[in-house]
């Protein structure tokens, strides 16, 4: 049987991987779900894949890819006479307002990184990836100290099922900023 050129293969199985984890979790996670969900052969998420963490990893790169657009369609982190605190109560809005199961898996994977020390650069890449232009506007203690504040309000929303208050958000963001 002829080998079968498909260059979108390894994005598929990617994708596959993302859509696994957003219906069953990280634990329903392997390479024959995710074969079958891509529809190809287990060989091919393998091949392109050689263990799990190495799909994880891709897997979590895409998924921040989305908090990263979502950051860069905004563009208010680089204007300093925006009000910043307003700018980034309302970017974790928008996001939070998004596709539920998206936003939910990218916390799935970011937090597989307690337990998988391949996830962990790929995390800190998304922190840092705000962390650096928060700093140009604040500074770099700051800047971690709202990324994390951020992520707590997000985890609070995810984890308790309350409204996304973006009011408190916004007083919370500006008492750190100063």
């Amino acid at each position: 049987m002829a080998r079968r050129y498909d260059p979108e293969r390894r994005q598929r199985i990617i994708d596959a991987a993302i859509r696994v984890v957003g219906v069953r979790g990280i634990a329903g996670l392997s390479h024959r779900t995710v074969a079958a969900e891509a529809d190809v052969p287990l060989g091919s998420t393998t091949y392109h894949f050689r263990t799990l963490d190495e799909l994880m990893v891709a897997a979590l790169r895409q998924a921040n890819e989305g908090f990263a657009k979502v950051v860069a369609a905004r563009g208010a982190l680089e204007d300093p006479r925006t009000d910043l605190a307003a700018d980034l109560a309302g970017l974790v809005g928008e996001w939070l307002a998004g596709d539920p199961t998206g936003v939910e898996l990218e916390y799935e994977l970011y937090l597989a990184a307690l337990r998988r020390p391949a996830l962990r650069p790929v995390a800190a890449e998304w922190v840092q990836s705000l962390v650096d232009p928060l700093a140009r506007r604040t500074d770099p203690v700051t800047a971690r100290a709202l990324v994390a504040l951020m992520d707590g309000i997000c985890l609070q929303v995810l984890l308790t099922g309350t409204p996304y208050d973006e009011a408190y958000a916004r007083e919370a963001l500006r008492r750190l900023i100063g």
